[in-house]
């Protein structure tokens, strides 16, 4: 159970109002807010950074560890994903082939 002393109240409230002001400032400004080109351009690269920093971890390590043995359904179902992406360019198609691999792999050989 959380103790709720002085400090984690003090840290509760400092970091309720830095969300509050960080994500508020746009509301406060009576002018429209415009990023400059560069910044622009770099926001249409982040959800695929932040995809692949959360995907490629989870395909190619183990409890920290990177994978040692090709027996790992996880590359397979990556590499089958990866092929109906390229093929077809749908993101559905590519979460079933990924999965189709994936599930007899894991279940039926326990890789």
């Amino acid at each position: 159970m959380l103790e709720l002393d002085f400090w984690n109240l003090v840290t509760f409230i400092a970091l309720g109002a830095i969300t509050v002001l960080t994500r508020g400032l746009f509301f406060i400004s009576s002018r429209d807010w415009t990023l400059p080109h560069w910044a622009q351009r770099g926001l249409q690269y982040a959800p695929i950074a932040a995809l692949a920093a959360v995907v490629i971890p989870e395909i190619v390590t183990v409890k920290g560890q990177l994978v040692d043995t090709w027996q790992d359904a996880r590359l397979f179902a990556a590499v089958a994903g990866a092929a109906w992406f390229f093929w077809r360019r749908g993101v559905l198609g590519t979460i079933i082939a990924g999965m189709a691999v994936y599930l007899p792999l894991h279940l039926a050989l326990g890789w």
